[in-house]
C-alpha cells in the first residue's frame, strides 16, 4: 500500500513538474533558495531546531522517569503477591 501511495505522489509530481515546465521550476528553486538565505528564516530554523532537541531531552527524561516507576510498581507488586 505505501508503495503504490509512494507511486501515485510519483507520478502526480512528474505530470504537474512537465506542465509546469522548466522555466517556472526555476523560478520557484529561485524563490526558494532566497527564503532559505534569510537571515530571519535561518535564525527561526536554528530556534526550532534547539526547541526541538530541549524537547526531545524532554521527552526521553520523562520516559525513563515512567519507565522506573513502572519497574518499581511492578517489583513491589511481585513482592507483595504469594509464589503459587
Amino acid at each position: 500500500m505505501k508503495k503504490l501511495i509512494l507511486l501515485a505522489g510519483i507520478g502526480i509530481g512528474y505530470v504537474l513538474g512537465s506542465k509546469a515546465g522548466r522555466e517556472r521550476y526555476e523560478q520557484i528553486r529561485t524563490g526558494a533558495k532566497k527564503v532559505a538565505e534569510n537571515p530571519t528564516v535561518q535564525s527561526a530554523a536554528a530556534k526550532a531546531t534547539e526547541q526541538a532537541a530541549a524537547a526531545a531531552e524532554t521527552a526521553k527524561d520523562k520516559a525513563t522517569e515512567a519507565a522506573s516507576a513502572v519497574a518499581d510498581k511492578a517489583r513491589r507488586e511481585a513482592s507483595i503477591q504469594p509464589a503459587p
